[in-house]
């Protein structure tokens, strides 16, 4: 069981249809970090540009715990992480371990990400 800073008990779930990982606490929709997948150079990606946490969950550590999860999970399908969204980004570089399993973001991701 995962909990928040409160103590709360948090549930992270995938939703590929939405192509994003959502956290729930108290029972409610807190947040969600969005991803797109591609095939680059071999190697199969999931880009993550953006996540948000709903105001009302703020400072329960709820994003900390939604990027790990989402990440981890990421990890376990042989998908490298492309940290385009600022959060994933800073958690990427404040645990070295994810190195391995991560790719820079490049002009080129950027480009591709755009409509």
């Amino acid at each position: 069981m995962t909990t928040d800073k409160t103590g709360a008990q948090v549930t992270i779930s995938a939703n590929p249809d939405l192509r994003r990982y959502e956290v729930y606490a108290d029972g409610e929709l807190a947040g969600f970090t969005v991803y797109r997948d591609r095939d680059y150079d071999g190697a199969a990606e999931r880009i993550f540009y953006h996540t948000e946490v709903g105001e009302a969950f703020g400072g329960r550590g709820l994003a900390t715990i939604l990027v790990k999860e989402a990440l981890d999970a990421t990890r376990a399908e042989n998908k490298l992480i492309v940290g385009v969204c600022p959060l994933v980004a800073m958690f990427l570089t404040n645990n070295p371990d994810y190195a391995e399993a991560s790719r820079p973001v490049t002009d080129e991701v950027l480009t591709w990400l755009q409509p």
